[in-house]
């Protein structure tokens, strides 16, 4: 038995994307930037699957720049958009909750001279829009906030904060990492100037992710080099993972209701089963949510105890976000939602993809009702 339930950390690629990243690698080996019949044969896939990834987020596709993942579309959002600005201010915003990607681009922010402020968050992870308001009444370069949080699922009211960041006359970027494929994502809808996805969420390769740059904005580049991606982006494109992306995009934009509905029938089982017969349970995820991720704290139990004894069953989950998984401390998202330490220490997240089944859902259900009292029991 083998269920994965840890699709926020990353996905399985799919059949099709597979395909498209092995016949690329085989046939359109050439480099985009040569001037001959094999360079231009890569370049025109290129362009063609720069078409499908915008198509997927609303955009047009002098609007998508090729990156490496979603770290690299953060870091080259916040900090590009930053430094090529700083004459207009350099108070720039963002939430406590964010993913480290963006964490850590605001304190290298900071160590070249920005003022960087980080909003409270409520008991669900919401931000604070009367702090948010109180904070750009004092003048913003640029809001940073993610549409869905990675580790509890929390949606934040994107509009609502792009109307009042631009009313402010400042820049907002969406991390749209763990949105993606999960809620119709619009670019110019959600108000983003600058978004970030990244295709090993949504069943693509990894290696590969896009930064949404909307018209008339300005960013300068964080990598330097042969000035590849209209100079935003220098390194030799990887031209297979791009053709794995936008076979990634059309599969979400075809299959898109059914795989949420999926997700949200395993969720909802998921969190009824648990919420109802297992006691002491905490769910840190709010009910508004994305349909991708349940965190949920058993209390008396360590969550990484937990986390490898369903490792042994077969049963894949996180303790929390995967790229500070080997980082000490609680989790900085919990925390700032005001958890407890006790509630923190026991937290489990659950994410979940299309692929996944109710019959999973309640297998992992038994898995845990027979596991949890024996945990308790030891640990107690």
């Amino acid at each position: 038995m083998s269920i994965y339930f840890d699709n926020s950390a990353t996905t399985a690629p799919s059949e099709g994307v597979c395909r498209a990243v092995a016949d690329t690698m085989k046939s359109v080996y050439g480099n985009p930037s040569s001037l001959h019949r094999m360079g231009k044969a890569a370049e025109d896939l290129m362009e063609d699957c720069r078409t499908k990834v915008a198509k997927s987020l609303g955009a047009t596709a002098e609007e998508i720049v090729f990156t490496s993942g979603g770290t690299e579309s953060d870091n080259a959002a916040i900090i590009g958009y930053c430094r090529c600005n700083k004459r207009k201010g350099n108070r720039i915003i963002t939430t406590k909750t964010e993913h480290p990607a963006v964490h850590e681009a605001f304190k290298q922010l900071e160590s070249e001279g920005f003022e960087a402020v980080y909003l409270d968050v409520d008991k669900e992870g919401k931000v604070s829009l009367e702090q948010l308001r109180t904070e750009l009444d004092k003048g913003a370069l640029l809001v940073s906030v993610m549409h869905v949080n990675n580790e509890t699922g929390t949606i934040q009211p994107i509009e609502e904060i792009a109307q009042m960041v631009h009313s402010a006359g400042a820049v907002l970027h969406v991390d749209a990492v763990q949105s993606y494929g999960k809620i119709r994502i619009s670019a110019k809808k959600l108000g983003a100037d600058l978004l970030s996805v990244s295709a090993h969420k949504v069943h693509g390769p990894k290696g590969v992710g896009a930064l949404y740059i909307r018209k008339g904005i300005r960013i300068v580049p964080v990598i330097y080099g042969g000035g590849q991606e209209k100079g935003l982006r220098s390194s030799t494109e990887n031209i297979p993972g791009i053709a794995g992306f936008a076979v990634a995009a059309e599969e979400l934009t075809a299959n898109f209701d059914t795989n949420v509905a999926a997700m949200e029938a395993v969720k909802n089982c998921l969190l009824d089963k648990i919420s109802k017969n297992i006691e002491n349970t905490v769910i840190n995820t709010p009910a508004d949510s994305t349909c991708g991720v349940l965190n949920v704290s058993f209390t008396g139990v360590k969550s990484e105890v937990l986390l490898h004894v369903l490792e042994d069953k077969g049963i894949y989950v996180s303790s929390g976000s995967a790229c500070s998984s080997h980082k000490k401390g609680r989790s900085h998202v919990l925390t700032a939602m005001g958890v407890k330490d006790n509630i923190i220490d026991s937290a489990i997240r659950f994410s979940f993809s299309g692929d996944n089944t109710v019959e999973e859902a309640e297998t992992v259900y038994k898995v845990l009702c027979e596991q949890i009292p024996v945990l308790r029991a030891i640990m107690r």
